[in-house]
């Protein structure tokens, strides 16, 4: 799995979360994950979560961390999988920092506080991933930690390429493992 993480600030919409978009954008062809740091600001008509939708729950960040991530040959379920191996990698670098983290299904906690937002879903060519960190916790309308802000991390940049790089190792791997077995 390819990664990258893009320098430049974009405002996340979601209508990122889209087949191709990494491809298009970055000439990435594949599975791939990429991140970048901007404000966040998804409106309902955006929204693919429709429980979020049902309970009127726009997402909005001053500035936030965000991963896309387009895997193709996978269901659903499988991607939903790879969306919780990344929470789970992402808690294991903030731990590894020291950080006391709560991870309940596809979000993370700090001292109650939530981090994270996530999202897998399926186009008609690929899962896609989003998931987005709070770099600032100033001006959510819900209760949030902040990876400088309250988590005193500066280097956003080195974090997620740390978090990009455990996680396609760790896809590559699984996929690597289903090769070396025989059927029984």
């Amino acid at each position: 799995m390819k990664t990258l993480f893009i320098k430049d600030e974009i405002k996340y919409e979601g209508w990122q979360l889209s087949p191709h978009w990494i491809y298009k954008n970055f000439k990435i062809q594949g599975d791939a994950i990429v991140s970048f740091t901007g404000e966040c600001e998804v409106k309902l008509d955006e929204m693919v979560d429709i429980e979020d939708v049902i309970n009127n729950e726009p997402i909005y960040s001053k500035n936030m961390l965000s991963f896309i991530s387009e895997q193709f040959n996978i269901s659903l379920t499988e991607g939903v999988l790879r969306q919780r191996l990344l929470m789970t990698i992402i808690k294991e670098a903030l731990e590894k920092r020291g950080i006391f983290v709560v991870r309940d299904g596809d979000d993370l906690f700090i001292n109650g506080k939530k981090l994270s937002v996530s999202i897998a879903t399926k186009s008609p060519t690929s899962i896609l991933i989003h998931t987005g960190l709070n770099i600032t916790s100033e001006g959510t309308p819900i209760l949030t930690a902040g990876l400088t802000s309250d988590l005193n991390i500066k280097d956003i940049n080195c974090f997620s390429e740390e978090v990009m790089l455990r996680y396609s190792q760790e896809v590559d791997d699984i996929i690597m493992a289903t090769t070396k077995v025989r059927g029984v």
